[in-house]
């Protein structure tokens, strides 16, 4: 193997980031005996238990995933209190730095297990966000059009069947005039899952339930999961669109497959274009659903006057919120992309540690207005 993938290899960074844990944090702990024992714990749960409990599907993987997240934090916190300490040795002496040792290591065990504590509660209860978008020239009829959207929930080893269950009642409560789920709602295998997405046969809306893939349904095998969800009764929109009649009123909704689908089918290459192919000129407003944003350059280019997206999480917790934006154009929230409005869902689930600290998760509530004059 060569050099450069034998030190980028999981295994290699399993093991030499709690090794730099202890290093830095076992000194400063060693004051007291409780304080070298969770050290001693903090270690031997990112070595061992960690690898172990992520690839279980049971409640064993509760234990991993979280202390997942917990050691993501601390490494975080463990470089912070290096620049903090540095700084006070540089700048205060060796005394100064000497004292701040030991209550530093302290303070990040401490910060560590607020901020998990605090995005624990944050990925398990969904807020309610409710946007209005204007669209220019939007017909009477369509003033205050409503959609519900839910994304990213990933369904898996964490989130099950009563997750669902009071999602969609929630969801049935907004009484919208359409939901949209956009895409990376599994984690794993109809076999595995299919009782926990039960519950979704349940959502109702005006106009019905209509899905469109994420990249997780190609890696849990998208075509299994396409015929799931059209069984529990979600229309799913594959580069192509539905015409949907509104108190007199045209509106236009279109799907395409994940952006990188054609990795794993080359005739499900997305396409906003071929989507909006022979839709009715004269339809008073085209919404796209597309999980990822980077679909906006080719959907703006195609018509549409407004894009809802997932996929982002919104960089799910603090401080990765921060990174995604250098992979996608649009992190969370309303943007404008020429003459495309794109909304960008936090995700009302979460991908492998339950932790949404500073990234809340969301139920969507989007209705469209008419454009100021």
């Amino acid at each position: 193997m060569p050099v450069r993938r034998r030190l980028l290899s999981p295994a290699w960074l399993v093991f030499s980031l709690p090794l730099y844990l202890g290093l830095r944090l076992l000194p400063g702990l060693a004051a007291s005996p409780w304080g070298v024992g969770i050290g001693v714990a903090v270690l031997i749960g990112a070595c061992f238990l960690i690898p172990i409990s992520v690839r279980s599907r049971d409640r064993f993987a509760w234990v991993g995933l979280v202390a997942l997240g917990f050691f993501s934090t601390l490494l975080v916190m463990t470089v912070l209190r290096d620049v903090v300490l540095l700084c006070t040795r540089v700048v205060f002496g060796a005394a100064a730095f000497a004292e701040l040792v030991r209550p530093s290591a302290i303070d990040a065990l401490i910060v560590t297990m607020l901020f998990t504590f605090a995005g624990f509660l944050g990925a398990r209860r969904p807020r309610l966000v409710s946007v209005d978008i204007p669209i220019a020239r939007l017909p009477v009829p369509l003033h205050g059009f409503s959609i519900a959207q839910i994304s990213d929930l990933h369904v898996g080893p964490t989130i099950r069947r009563g997750f669902v269950e009071r999602l969609v009642a929630r969801v049935n409560d907004l009484e919208a005039d359409l939901i949209a789920v956009t895409g990376d709602l599994v984690d794993g295998s109809v076999e595995q899952l299919s009782s926990h997405t039960a519950p979704l046969s349940k959502l109702a809306a005006r106009h019905g339930t209509f899905f469109v893939t994420g990249n997780h349904e190609y890696y849990s095998g998208e075509r299994a999961w396409t015929n799931e969800l059209e069984r529990l009764g979600l229309t799913v929109l594959k580069n192509e669109h539905v015409v949907l009649r509104h108190d007199g009123a045209l509106l236009v909704l279109a799907g395409v497959n994940d952006i990188g689908a054609h990795h794993f089918d080359p005739a499900q290459r997305s396409d906003p274009a071929a989507a909006l192919h022979g839709a009715p000129a004269g339809a008073g407003a085209k919404i796209l659903l597309a999980h990822q944003p980077s679909s906006a350059t080719a959907a703006a280019k195609a018509g549409f006057d407004l894009q809802i997206s997932g996929h982002t999480h919104g960089g799910q917790f603090w401080p990765w919120n921060h990174f995604v934006r250098f992979f996608q154009p649009f992190t969370a929230g309303l943007h404008r992309l020429k003459n495309l409005w794109v909304y960008v869902s936090r995700g009302t689930g979460y991908w492998g540690p339950p932790n949404r600290f500073g990234v809340p998760s969301e139920i969507t509530r989007i209705r469209l207005v008419p454009e100021p004059t």
